[in-house]
């Protein structure tokens, strides 16, 4: 197939492509242009449609977002149009060539009140993270029927800036780090989703999915596990969210049912644990 992926250059972006490229043509864009990338704004409508129509891919996909949390608390006009507008333009014009289209959305949907969510349960957003993101996926729905929406959580890769890291990281000059333990999900691999994202676009099993590492755990149970398998003996405190002054709110509970996944037959994603090990295998070479 002939794929055009949205915010290349990103963490996800950048283990998707060479995840499918082995087996597609990709066209890879980003809002930059450099040798690998094409530059596409996905919240101009006559760029995007232009470029999509001179491009004809078989299936677009969205990873493009402002996923900085109390960033876009503080500049949701901006989040709105990457996070809502954007995926409207891709909508519109994978509708004008009949292309599928898959847009990766977010457990910040959900407002975090209950222990766990499948894909029909009434969402909720408490952010503008959360508001824009489902905006997204209400324009997507509006505008096309053939669509795929993952919404996945807790991500961390090899490609950019993570929680994984950021613990490595402090743990080079800390000998106690504090953890927040009242917010509850599932780490979720970017190699593993990619893997997931290239099972289901061979498909046209559509609609809103739960994509997430099985198990879950709390920010500070992560860490934990972390410097477990690291082998590292920082000391990690674990604190309340109220104890942090952070500009968004985030959900207490943000497990996400993997439900619709396994009824429409694709095998669940390993356990956090098992994906965590594999990164940190690599990752670690780097500390």
């Amino acid at each position: 197939m002939k794929i055009l992926v949205t915010g290349a250059k990103g963490m996800l972006g950048t283990d998707l492509i060479e995840i499918l490229s082995k087996n597609h043509e990709i066209i890879a864009t980003d809002i930059n242009e450099d040798e690998n990338t094409i530059s596409l704004d996905i919240s101009r409508l006559n760029e995007v449609k232009e470029k999509v129509d001179l491009i004809k891919p078989d299936i677009i996909i969205n990873v493009a977002a402002f996923t900085d949390v109390d960033g876009c608390e503080t500049n949701e006009e901006l989040a709105y149009t990457i996070n809502a507008i954007g995926p409207k333009n891709l909508s519109i014009a994978s509708r004008m060539v009949d292309a599928k289209i898959l847009h990766i959305s977010t457990d910040y949907v959900f407002s975090g009140d209950k222990k766990s969510y499948d894909e029909a349960d009434s969402t909720g957003p408490l952010s503008a993270y959360g508001r824009t993101k489902l905006a997204g996926e209400e324009f997507i729905k509006d505008y096309t029927e053939k669509y795929f929406i993952f919404r996945t959580a807790w991500l961390y890769g090899y490609h950019g800036k993570n929680f994984v890291k950021t613990m490595l990281n402090l743990s080079k000059n800390n000998e106690e780090i504090s953890v927040v333990d009242d917010q509850h999900g599932s780490p979720t691999f970017t190699r593993d989703l990619s893997y997931a994202i290239a099972k289901i676009i061979e498909t046209d099993k559509y609609g809103i999915y739960h994509i997430t590492n099985s198990d879950n755990c709390s920010w500070y149970e992560f860490s934990k596990e972390i410097f477990k398998i690291a082998g590292n003996d920082v000391k990690v405190k674990a604190v309340t969210s109220e104890e942090f002054d952070r500009p968004a709110p985030r959900p207490k509970y943000s497990i996400l049912n993997n439900k619709k996944w396994k009824k429409e037959g694709f095998t669940p994603l390993r356990s956090y644990k098992e994906a965590l090990k594999e990164y940190l295998e690599l990752e670690l070479k780097e500390y």
